[in-house]
């Protein structure tokens, strides 16, 4: 599953469960995320009327699109099952809970994937403490 990776979710937010969610995306869109011009900062999904957007997902606008681009940071619909999404719904409602993006891919018939993550955000000793064990294990195997 070779993708655009958010790395600093799994630096900054405690992973407890990741879900796999289409996403609905217009035609430069899909190129851009090809040429991998796509930004995670800041990417979080927030639930709209009982349906699951992806907000502030920067894709950069396609070199080529001409009139037809996006906008960079436009809502995007994320497209999961009603029993997933009800699932999700309640646990967000729990204390200190999110939804943030971990990877875009696409899948065997070219669909464009979503990995999304519920996740609690971690504290700074937390985070400290983790840097430190991969400093002594880069020790350890010899970096």
């Amino acid at each position: 599953m070779a993708g655009l990776e958010n790395r600093k979710a799994r630096h900054d937010y405690e992973i407890l469960e990741t879900f796999e969610a289409g996403l609905a995306l217009k035609g430069t869109e899909v190129k851009s995320i090809r040429t991998g011009q796509v930004d995670f900062t800041g990417t979080f999904a927030r639930f709209q009327n009982g349906e699951l957007f992806l907000e502030n997902l920067y894709i950069a606008p396609y070199e080529k699109g001409g009139y037809t681009n996006h906008d960079p940071r436009r809502l995007r619909k994320l497209l999961l099952h009603r029993h997933e999404l009800n699932k999700l719904k309640a646990r967000v409602e729990q204390k200190g809970l999110t939804l943030v993006p971990l990877k875009i891919y696409f899948n065997q018939q070219g669909k464009a994937k979503l990995l999304l993550a519920l996740a609690r955000g971690k504290r700074a000793y937390q985070k400290k403490a983790d840097d430190k064990k991969l400093a002594v294990r880069r020790e350890l195997e010899g970096w």
